[in-house]
């Protein structure tokens, strides 16, 4: 149902041409921002994606091991699908992330590497719309990702990144949270909707072993990108929490 009551979002700014998506596992992407970077590569935009973890604890019939290949596979043909070339897992292990200066040393080199004007995460608080509560891995890996983008410009943190060969960047102007109960942005997916809905669909093995709401990519989907949409004027929309950090 749409929320009548809820302030009107503003359009996300896209004057950017590289951002980095940094999420916990093979799917968080898919599960509502998917679309959103259709309409961005669609732009000419460049985007990569960083899997904190390989997503293996994710699917209960699957020992982790023979899962790992499985959605990783799934989420390198998910990003495809929305026109994103360059998928890298840094294999932490799934389920069990801890905030803490090894993952953000690990996301501080990626962003060294890409150099993004934007770096794009999932919800980090501590729930969803509706006081649902958000999953550990989530909270610590958009908390490192946001204060990472900070560390990434700042050659006295990790300096063994410099000895690596990975000079500072602090060209990150914002941090992006999709599905954030913060959200006060959002953009507009309607043209982009059915490309996101087969980037969903594409981690088969994943949704198959899901089951339930979350498992039906199109209507869930539909859901979330209508209720979105109402509150930006358009048919489907995701929305983000933006952090500035300039």
């Amino acid at each position: 149902m749409n929320d009548r009551t809820a302030p009107d979002l503003e359009p996300l700014d896209e004057d950017w041409r590289t951002a980095l998506a940094v999420v916990a596992h093979p799917d968080d992407m898919e599960y509502g921002a998917a679309a959103a970077v259709a309409r961005w590569t669609s732009q000419g935009k460049r985007v990569i994606y960083l899997m904190v973890t390989s997503g293996e604890a994710g699917i209960d019939s699957m020992d982790p091991e023979e899962s790992r290949p499985v959605r990783e596979a799934e989420q390198i043909a998910s990003a495809a699908l929305v026109g994103v070339g360059t998928v890298e897992f840094l294999g932490h292990p799934d389920g069990v992330l801890e905030y803490g200066l090894p993952l953000r040393r690990d996301i501080a080199r990626a962003v060294r590497r890409h150099r993004p004007e934007i770096v794009i995460t999932t919800n980090f608080r501590d729930t969803y719309v509706g006081a649902y509560p958000n999953q550990a891995d989530h909270i610590a890996t958009g908390r490192a990702a946001l204060d990472a983008a900070r560390d990434a410009g700042n050659r006295w943190v990790f300096r063994e990144l410099v000895e690596e060969g990975h000079q500072p960047w602090d060209g990150v102007r914002q941090v992006w949270a999709a599905a954030s109960p913060l959200a006060r942005h959002a953009v507009d997916t309607t043209e982009h909707f059915d490309r996101g809905v087969a980037s969903l669909e594409a981690h088969s093995a994943y949704l198959a072993g899901l089951g339930g709401d979350m498992a039906d990519a199109r209507g869930f989907l539909a859901r979330i990108g209508e209720s979105t949409g109402s509150r930006l004027g358009v048919r489907y929309a995701s929305s983000f929490e933006v952090i500035p950090l300039r």
